[in-house]
């Protein structure tokens, strides 16, 4: 391997799966100014996941439906009238 080219920052980072609160505990260079207490009592950069292993469809097997924007629901709102009619 070539030397010098790899990261050397590694630290503890939580990751956090917002859309169903799972968190775990990993080593990252990930920046980030979000900070919180794990289950060991330090302290901890946080950074927050639209999608982790615990809600993505192809580990749990069933589809679910990850919305952050609010597009789905626009959409819905846009055509629920058309689809009345």
């Amino acid at each position: 391997m070539k030397k010098g080219i790899h990261p050397e920052n590694y630290r503890l980072v939580v990751f956090k799966d917002v859309s169903n609160d799972y968190s775990f505990l990993s080593r990252s260079t990930a920046d980030t100014k979000d900070t919180i207490v794990w289950e060991d009592g330090n302290e901890y950069p946080l950074v927050k996941l639209e999608i982790s292993n615990m809600s993505h469809p192809y580990y749990t097997g069933k589809m679910k439906l990850v919305d952050t924007a609010g597009r789905v629901d626009k959409f819905r709102t846009r055509y629920k009238k058309k689809a009345a009619k």
